[in-house]
């Protein structure tokens, strides 16, 4: 059956048929799907009032509404089941165990330790590993995220726990959900001076989310005003029972600061993981894992800290870690030795890959190079895409030309650049979620991690773009370029001033808002006739005080009879006044308007610029 024509090509009508596509997609990928001539969807976007060439990619929405015109139901894929796909087109099988039951070995449980900003978190991951992190930080704020892995004794039996060292401030919520899905169990650390704050709640929610078992840590303890007790009856609130009340939470009371047991929270997280978890992984197989955090380190190269989640990696493997891959050159352990294998539960440092992966991006190690670029290359093109889909702004025939007025909507363009790929993509996430109302729109126009470059600057004198370094500073003749050419490069090492700033330049971007203020009212008692100015009324100042070359209204009888009148001249008997205040009498000349009676009212007013919240 065929669609009427469009533009003289015979379109086929769907008949509710399913066509899955990928997202970023373009006309030309819907047209192969449906057998027809890409020039001629064109045209019924055309029709439907969207501007959009064959080869653009075009969002889900404009997708859906394609099919819904072709009488097709589009199924937009989502990117982890289209990397699935691509996986499976070669016979990889990614977040499975291969092989029987017998094959699998007991893993060590992998931890996140989440919490409010300032409960102790970074103290307390210090105390386990019993070295310094905190000195090194901007602001005491954790940037990076790492991991490690501890020993512990429970029953005798020396048991290893993996930490995944998740940054702390609310800013980085994009990079503790994600550290929660790589986490088999959640420390939720809480004050117990401060108790259950917003933040606990909320990466209480994300371990909630993540479907991980949760064991609380009530820290400072030592502190005055401390109160355990208080803590466990707040957490009950949010379905986190203690044991002690006939739940199945362990709470462990600790000082991070003092060291007062941290071996009884390690022993609680065994115990918990033994209890709920069965965590068993295939040895054998060639390794499989998750990206933790990735950043450009000048001798090395591209370095990521990834997670090995089953199998072994070895050095001499090819890997791909979502867009990026490589040989591994070398392998480092938490402490920095170089080691030549790391199974399940072991996070290493991997060196050797071609560029820099995305902190959460899965990782999996194939036979053959070729294979490894093939993967990275369509992930790449398939990232690329979906980016240039949500960036096009959607923009109809009807308010074409609405949108090009000038002011009618203005853009903060940006480019970001840090010293870690986690670090920029919180910094991303939490920009985007700026909320200044629907006149300003932030669009990131790239992000990267390593120095600002020449390319950068050029990129951003090209687009009106101002750069951020998060960490980093600009190199070579960039410094230089950039003072050339005009473009400004903000330089932050602590993420949430970098977000103050932002938001302070978008509303600074915002048209100014203005409000009426009511200056005076002036009663009419007498009428004057001037050949040379037309009626003059005579006035009492009723309120306020009433300035010449302010707007004035008249009401008559409690209706305004005119609006948008000017106070065009002003008299006290006999003089020129700039004002007249209340309870006093004189005159007013409302220009060329004349249409005014006794007991009128005049009422004055100006219009002032709103602060902005």
């Amino acid at each position: 059956m065929q669609a009427p024509s469009v533009g003289g090509v015979m379109l086929p009508r769907g008949n509710g048929a399913t066509v899955r596509l990928s997202r970023g997609a373009s006309l030309t990928d819907f047209a192969e799907k449906i057998n027809a001539n890409p020039a001629s969807l064109v045209q019924v976007m055309l029709n439907l009032g969207e501007m959009v060439t064959a080869t653009q990619s075009v969002s889900d929405e404009t997708l859906q509404l394609l099919g819904e015109e072709m009488n097709y139901v589009v199924e937009i894929v989502s990117p982890e089941e289209e990397d699935r796909e691509l996986l499976e087109s070669f016979d990889i099988e990614f977040g499975e165990n291969e092989g029987g039951e017998d094959m699998l070995v007991p893993r060590p449980p992998v931890v996140t330790v989440m919490g409010h900003v300032d409960h102790g978190k970074t103290r307390l991951l210090d105390a386990i590993r019993k070295t310094n992190v905190i000195a090194g930080e901007a602001g005491g704020i954790t940037q990076h995220i790492g991991a490690y892995q501890v020993s512990t004794q429970v029953n005798d039996e020396d048991r290893a726990i993996t930490f995944i060292d998740t940054p702390g401030h609310e800013a980085f919520t994009a990079m503790r959900a994600r550290g929660a899905k790589s986490t088999d169990i959640a420390i939720l650390v809480v004050a117990a001076n401060d108790g259950v704050m917003p933040q606990t709640i909320e990466a209480l929610n994300h371990a909630k989310a993540a479907e991980v078992p949760i064991v609380v840590a009530v820290n400072k303890i030592d502190v005055e005003g401390a109160d355990p007790t208080k803590v466990r009856g707040q957490l009950t609130e949010y379905g986190l029972v203690a044991e002690e009340y006939g739940g199945d939470t362990m709470f462990v009371d600790i000082s991070a600061k003092q060291g007062l047991h941290i071996d009884d929270l390690l022993e609680a997280v065994v115990l918990t993981a033994d209890a709920s978890l069965d965590l068993r992984a295939n040895e054998e197989q060639d390794a499989q894992g998750i990206a933790i955090e990735a950043h450009l380190d000048r001798g090395r190269g591209a370095v990521a800290t990834v997670l090995v989640q089953r199998g072994t990696l070895r050095v001499g493997d090819t890997m791909v870690v979502g867009d990026a891959y490589g040989r591994v050159r070398a392998m480092l352990d938490d402490k920095g030795n170089n080691i030549q294998e790391a199974g399940p539960s072991t996070p290493v440092l991997v060196l050797g890959l071609t560029n820099v992966p995305g902190a959460g991006d899965n990782f999996l190690v194939v036979d053959e190079d070729r294979t490894a670029r093939q993967i990275a290359e369509k992930r790449a093109a398939r990232e690329r895409n979906a980016a240039f889909a949500k960036r096009t702004r959607r923009v109809s025939l009807e308010d074409l030309d609405k949108v090009l007025k000038a002011g009618e909507v203005q853009q903060l363009n940006l480019i970001i650049k840090g010293d870690a790929s986690g670090s920029v993509e919180a910094l991303e996430s939490s920009l985007l979620q700026l909320d200044v109302g629907e006149e300003v729109d932030i669009r990131v126009l790239h992000r990267g991690v390593g120095a600002v470059t020449e390319s950068d600057i050029n990129l951003a004198s090209g687009s009106d773009a101002i750069v951020i370094g998060f960490n980093v500073r600009a190199e070579g003749r960039a410094t230089q370029m950039a003072e050339r050419e005009g473009v400004d490069v903000r330089y932050y090492s602590v993420i949430y001033q970098a977000i103050e700033e932002i938001e302070a330049a978008l509303k600074g971007m915002l048209k100014p808002e203005y409000e009426e203020v009511e200056l005076g009212t002036a009663e009419i008692r007498e009428i004057f006739k001037s050949s040379k100015l037309g009626n003059i009324a005579g006035v009492l100042i009723r309120s306020g005080e009433v300035k010449r070359n302010t707007k004035a209204r008249l009401i008559r009888d409690g209706k305004v009879v005119a609006e948008n009148l000017n106070i065009e001249g002003l008299r006290r008997f006999k003089d020129d006044v700039t004002e007249i205040r209340e309870g006093f009498e004189g005159g007013i000349n409302l220009g060329n308007f004349n249409d005014i009676k006794v007991d009128d009212v005049i009422a004055t007013y100006e219009m002032r610029e709103k602060p902005r919240g």
